[in-house]
C-alpha cells in the first residue's frame, strides 16, 4: 500500500536510518512510544494530554534532534496510529508536516492467543511500533492500513448516514406511538399517514371513551418530535439531490448508472456510491472484503468449514447489499443471479433463505462493481432505460 502523504516528502530506503512512532489515542491521555533502532536498543515512551496536536509535533521535533545528534543525520519519521474514535484529524495533522503517516485496522494486528491476556497502553503501544516496522520491512499481511479519505470524501458521507440516522428514528416515534394506543385497544392509527392529526381527534378507546387528555397530551408531543425527524428527513434528502446532481446528470457516472437498473432507487444508488463505489479496487475479492461479505474458512487438518462472511468490513454498505439483494429477487426475476438464488432456495427455509441472500448480496456486489468500473451489465439484468 502506498502511504498517504506530500508530494515532496522523501523516504529513507535504510530501515534502520528511521524514527518509528506509534500514537495510542485515547479521551484523557495520549501516549507516544518511539523507536530508534540506529541509536537505541529500547522503546521510549512519553504522555500527553489528549488532543495536544502542538505538544505532539513538538515531542516528534525532539526525537528528529536526538537522532541528529547522535547520527549527524536527519532521519525520516513514520508514525502510525489505529482507527478509532479520533478519526482522522491527528494523521492529517502529522502529514501536513511533511511526515509519513498511516492509519491501521486495530483488529488486524496480531496478539496472543491466550485466554486471559494483558492489554495496557504501553504493550499497544509497542505492538504498534513492531507491526509498523514489520509493514515497513514489506513482511505480507502483518496488518492492514486503512485508506484514508479526503475531507470532501468523508464529509460528503455525512447526509446519507445521517438520514439513516433519522429514518431510525423515526420508526422509534411511530412504534411509540402505537404502542401507547394499542395499550388502550386502538390499532388501526398510523402517525406518519398525513392524516394523524386530524384522526387522534376522532380515536375512541376499546371501551367507547374518548383519549384521556395526559395520554392525548403526550402522543401529542411525540407527533411533534416525529413531525421535526419528518421535516429533517426531507431537508438532508433535498441537500442530497443538490449535491449529488452533477453525477446524476452525467451519463456515465457511477450514481446514473446505478440508477439505471431497476431495483436500484436514488437513495441505494447514492449511499453505494458514497460507502463503496467512490474507491478503487483491484479485484473482486478487495470489494467483497471491504463489504465484510468475504468468506471465513477454518481449516485445519481434516476439518475444513466456512464460519460465515467476516463482518470486517464496511457495516453500512454490507446492510445496504443485503437489502439490495431482497429486492434484486423480486424486481430482477430473470436475471442469472436471481435464478441462482432460487435454485438453492428452493429446498431450504427461511433461515436458510437469510444464509442465502447474503452470498446473493456478495455476488451482486460484485457483478455491481463490474457494471460501473467496466460497463459489464449484469447477465439477464432489466435497466429502466432499454
Amino acid at each position: 500500500m502506498k502511504p498517504i502523504i506530500s508530494d515532496n516528502t522523501e523516504f529513507a530506503t535504510d530501515l534502520t536510518q528511521i524514527i518509528y512512532v506509534s500514537v495510542e489515542l485515547s479521551q484523557s491521555k495520549w501516549l507516544v512510544t518511539s523507536f530508534i533502532p540506529a541509536i537505541d536498543t529500547k522503546m521510549a515512551r512519553k504522555g500527553l494530554p489528549a488532543g495536544e496536536a502542538g505538544q505532539l509535533l513538538s515531542l516528534l521535533s525532539e526525537l528528529r534532534s536526538k537522532a541528529q545528534r547522535k547520527t549527524g543525520e536527519q532521519l525520516p519519521i513514520v508514525m502510525i496510529q489505529e482507527a478509532g474514535l479520533d478519526g482522522f484529524w491527528v494523521h492529517r495533522v502529522v502529514v501536513k508536516e511533511g511526515m509519513e503517516s498511516y492509519v491501521v485496522d486495530p483488529t488486524s494486528i496480531a496478539v496472543p492467543r491466550k485466554a486471559r491476556r494483558a492489554k495496557t497502553d504501553r504493550i499497544d503501544g509497542e505492538s504498534l511500533v513492531r507491526a509498523l516496522m514489520a509493514f515497513k520491512r514489506g513482511e505480507p499481511r502483518v496488518c492492514a492500513m486503512v485508506r484514508v479519505p479526503s475531507h470532501d470524501e468523508e464529509d460528503r458521507r455525512r447526509l446519507l448516514r445521517e438520514r439513516k440516522a433519522l429514518v431510525v428514528e423515526r420508526l422509534a416515534h411511530a412504534n411509540r406511538i402505537e404502542g401507547l394506543l394499542f395499550a388502550q385497544g386502538i390499532s388501526d392509527y398510523r402517525p406518519l399517514n398525513r392524516d394523524r392529526r386530524s384522526r387522534l381527534e376522532d380515536l375512541r378507546t376499546g371501551d367507547g371513551r374518548p383519549l384521556p387528555p395526559f395520554l392525548k397530551a403526550q402522543i401529542s408531543r411525540e407527533l411533534d418530535r416525529l413531525e421535526l425527524v419528518i421535516e429533517q428527513i426531507k431537508a438532508i434528502e433535498a441537500e442530497r439531490d443538490r449535491l449529488l446532481a452533477p453525477e446524476r446528470n452525467a451519463a456515465n457516472s457511477v450514481i446514473s448508472m446505478l440508477e439505471n437498473v431497476r431495483g436500484i432507487g436514488p437513495e441505494f444508488a447514492s449511499l453505494l456510491w458514497v460507502e463503496g463505489f467512490y474507491r478503487h479496487f483491484d479485484n473482486r475479492r478487495q470489494i467483497a472484503a471491504y463489504a465484510g461479505l468475504a468468506p471465513t474458512p477454518w481449516q485445519s487438518g481434516s476439518v475444513d468449514r466456512d464460519q460465515g462472511v467476516s463482518k470486517a468490513g464496511n457495516a453500512r454498505l454490507r446492510t445496504t447489499m443485503i437489502q439490495v439483494a431482497w429486492l434484486w429477487v423480486r424486481h430482477q426475476p430473470d436475471s442469472a443471479l436471481t435464478n441462482w438464488f432460487r435454485q438453492r432456495a428452493a429446498s431450504g427455509g427461511a433461515a436458510q433463505r437469510k444464509k442465502i441472500v447474503v452470498a446473493l448480496a456478495r455476488k451482486l456486489l460484485v457483478a455491481l462493481w463490474k457494471y460501473v468500473s467496466a460497463g459489464v451489465v449484469i447477465e439477464g439484468a432489466r435497466l429502466k432505460n432499454a
